[in-house]
């Protein structure tokens, strides 16, 4: 796997090469600032790029504004953000305009390097990533009509959704069988009116009506 790699923080950046080294992921740019990142992935096409939020000059929200930027003119491109804060604005207008290969993570909360890598590789093959504070916080702009339907073991399980987490993972979480999991979530899909035949992926639009964006 090809990663571009946006983080100013030298020890941070150098420490992500090495790790995503041990993964057999390969870091073919790794840039300080936003305009850095915009002319590493035309000149590299990467498979995944990872992204910190506050870059230089202003070192406030580049990395996410260039995040937008490339998923305007890369459709498709996978693109984790890596930051220490939720800046809901711009979060709220990636996820709202990604259907698939998106992440957003905290980096103090990342407790645990696998799961952290097994992020890293869903959201590279099309799927999401999302702290569960990320969630919580973007929660708070409300909830849409359709998500009031759920019951609250539904809600739950489309929370867990909403962190990336596969069905085996909710099972595990709430301590109930896959097939349990798998009746929720088709109930998850008839309450949201999401129906067999949408062509886009219906967890990814489940979670993004949950966030309601």
């Amino acid at each position: 796997m090809r990663v571009i790699l946006a983080e100013d923080s030298v020890l941070l950046r150098e420490g992500l090469i090495r790790l995503l080294a041990t993964a057999d992921m390969h870091v073919v740019a790794a840039v300080a600032d936003a305009e850095e990142l915009l002319r590493a992935v035309d000149e590299h096409a990467p498979d995944l790029v990872v992204t910190d939020v506050r870059m230089p000059p202003s070192h406030t929200d580049e990395g996410l504004r260039a995040a937008l930027v490339l998923r305007r003119q890369h459709p498709g491109l996978p693109i984790l953000v890596l930051s220490q804060y939720v800046e809901e604005r711009y979060a709220t207008q990636l996820l709202s305009t990604a259907t698939s290969g998106v992440g957003y993570l905290l980096k103090d909360r990342v407790a645990d390097v696998t799961e952290f890598l097994d992020a890293l590789r869903r959201v590279a093959d099309g799927g999401t990533a999302l702290d569960p504070e990320v969630v919580a916080q973007l929660l708070l702009r409300g909830r849409s009509d359709p998500v009031d339907r759920l019951t609250r073991r539904e809600y739950e399980v489309l929370a867990l959704i909403a962190e990336g987490r596969s069905n085996a993972g909710i099972a595990e979480a709430l301590v109930v069988s896959e097939s349990a999991v798998g009746k929720h979530i088709n109930n998850i899909f008839t309450k949201l009116d999401l129906s067999g035949a949408d062509k886009d992926h219906r967890r990814v639009l489940a979670v993004l009506r949950f966030l309601k964006i």
